[in-house]
């Protein structure tokens, strides 16, 4: 099942077929037809739990050590943005990068399960961009402002329900030009064992997300690019850039 939310309606859409959507509400189910401008980010996220380091080719080109466990951070629901939308790169950076990943969507109340319990909990799979401020990404030392900054975590532009993230084809264009292409069959650390692993440090509920991780092939974002990333079985999630105009910010005496 194709699960979907359109902008500016109530209900949830469970197909999408040819630019047509069924909604769903609780006293009507009928067909309308929408554009895919018209989708909204696919759900209402609690939490996203994001993984760093899962792709033994990422951490190669990154420089750093294979982890002996998962490297975990977190963004806010404030960097939730849809397909179509605009990421805005924010004046504080001057490299920001896209990164690609498969998105795992929680299905209910989710702690301290085994692997094998994993698959019980989860509602299905989306595709997300881990935008991210390099440059403040070293400068910090750690990663929260890098990773939370507003419209930093696209996600679209459905969940799929009845797909096996073992053997997933991920790719990511800027502008047409391939510039990621891995598979989750090379993730260190399995969509299972993750959600097995994060539910025994918190609790994860009903709408939660977890990013699994980005292969190689990381790389800026400038105003004007368009940054398209594909999942094999799930569809294609396109977002525009262009420059945040900040207000002036110095202190007043």
């Amino acid at each position: 099942m194709r699960i979907l939310r359109l902008k500016n309606t109530k209900g949830t859409c469970f197909s999408w077929k040819d630019g047509e959507a069924v909604i769903s509400g609780i006293d009507m189910v009928q067909w309308k037809r929408y554009r895919y401008e018209d989708l909204d980010a696919p759900v209402c996220v609690g939490k996203a739990v994001c993984v760093g380091l899962n792709y033994r080719s990422h951490i190669e080109e990154m420089g750093d050590k294979l982890p002996e466990e998962p490297t975990l951070f977190m963004k806010p629901r404030s960097a939730v943005i849809g397909p179509s939308e605009t990421i805005l790169l924010p004046p504080q950076s001057s490299h920001v990068d896209y990164e690609g990943e498969l998105a795992v969507v929680i299905k209910d109340r989710t702690y301290n399960v085994t692997q094998k319990e994993a698959a019980n909990h989860i509602m299905g799979y989306t595709i997300a961009n881990d935008v991210t401020a390099r440059d403040l990404q070293s400068k910090d030392g750690q990663w929260t402002r890098a990773k939370s900054f507003n419209t930093f975590l696209p996600l679209g532009p459905w969940i799929e329900t009845d797909i096996d993230p073992s053997n997933l084809n991920i790719r990511t264009f800027v502008n047409g030009q391939l510039k990621q292409e891995g598979n989750t069959r090379d993730l260190i650390f399995d969509v299972f064992y993750l959600v097995s692993f994060i539910s025994q440090i918190m609790t994860l509920d009903e709408g939660d997300v977890i990013l699994t991780g980005t292969p190689a092939g990381v790389g800026p974002i400038a105003d004007g690019d368009e940054v398209a990333v594909e999942i094999e079985g799930i569809g294609r999630l396109v977002n525009s850039v262009a420059k945040l105009e900040m207000r002036d910010n110095a202190r007043q005496e």
